[in-house]
């Protein structure tokens, strides 16, 4: 019954993650693209930098959810596949509904300054996608390609979808001027940075814990994380004591509170938190849903 409930009360969570992340990216959209005449990168950039090409040469006024929900047919089946089904449809809520209300929610007159909407824009959309992220989910577009790689290799792929995002800002720099794209690129540098820094599944850290209660603290790691840990015994330079230390790698998104974990079963526990760029061999990540 308790699980029954749990499960009920994640799920509230996550639908409360997902709508206010496309609300927020709405009002971002036409708050701050829309305004600075800015393309954002992947599916998003693509659709309003179609709807910009069929307006100019056409005088056609395409809806965004249309584009938009096309485009991420293929990568939401995809990710239906391989990644997990209600991860798919989390995403594709937040897909669905990010494009409605792009069309009906109006922009905040805020500011006309292109650099300052590319850089607030760039914050909010991050922020946006973090959202999502935070539920298990995506924005779409290339958010599902980015997951689907990093459930592939282990590590998080940001950085590479920015780059593939500036080789359609700078078609978009082709086609209507530079200045607009290179905006836009400041925008999703600064997008990319704040999902690098909120979002920390696919990155690893190293915990080094003296302790003496290496049995409890060690079913705390197991119990939170489900990883292993290695103890060492070693001798304390000061007082010459005998020494125990676990060792352990966990998931970045989880060192924090198995610390505070830690710390409700031994107040006196000595932890060094290490950041690990590379690691090769066997690593458990809980597999999305």
């Amino acid at each position: 019954m308790k699980q029954i409930k749990n499960g009920i009360l994640r799920d509230i969570k996550r639908i409360l993650l997902v709508v206010s992340g496309a609300v927020l990216m709405s009002v971002n959209i036409n708050t701050f693209v829309h305004m600075a005449g800015l393309l954002p990168g992947g599916f998003t950039g693509v659709t309003l930098l179609l709807q910009e090409i069929i307006d100019t040469y056409a005088g056609i006024k395409v809806p965004f959810s249309v584009f938009y929900l096309i485009f991420n047919l293929v990568p939401a089946a995809v990710c239906y596949k391989v990644v997990g089904r209600k991860f798919t449809v989390y995403s594709c809520v937040m897909v669905v509904l990010s494009g409605i209300l792009t069309d009906v929610i109006p922009g905040l007159d805020v500011t006309n300054d292109v650099l300052l909407c590319s850089v607030f824009g760039g914050i909010v959309n991050g922020c946006a996608v973090s959202l999502c992220l935070f539920a298990d989910a995506t924005s779409g577009g290339t958010d599902f390609i980015a997951i689907y790689a990093a459930e592939k290799t282990g590590r998080s792929v940001w950085n590479y979808i920015f780059a593939g995002n500036c080789l359609v800002l700078a078609s978009a720099g082709i086609l209507f001027g530079w200045d607009k794209a290179l905006y836009s690129i400041i925008f999703q540098f600064v997008s990319t940075q704040i999902l690098n820094t909120l979002y920390k599944r696919y990155g690893k850290t190293t915990l080094l814990i003296v302790t003496e209660k290496t049995d409890e603290v060690y079913e705390q790691i197991k119990e939170l994380t489900n990883h292993d840990a290695t103890l060492f015994t070693g001798k304390g330079c000061y007082k010459g004591a005998e020494r125990k230390m676990l060792y352990t790698v966990v998931s970045a998104e989880e060192a924090r509170k198995l610390c505070r974990r830690i710390h409700t079963v031994d107040e006196s526990a000595f932890i060094n938190v290490l950041s690990t760029k590379d690691l090769y061999g066997k690593f458990f990540r809980r597999p999305n849903d």
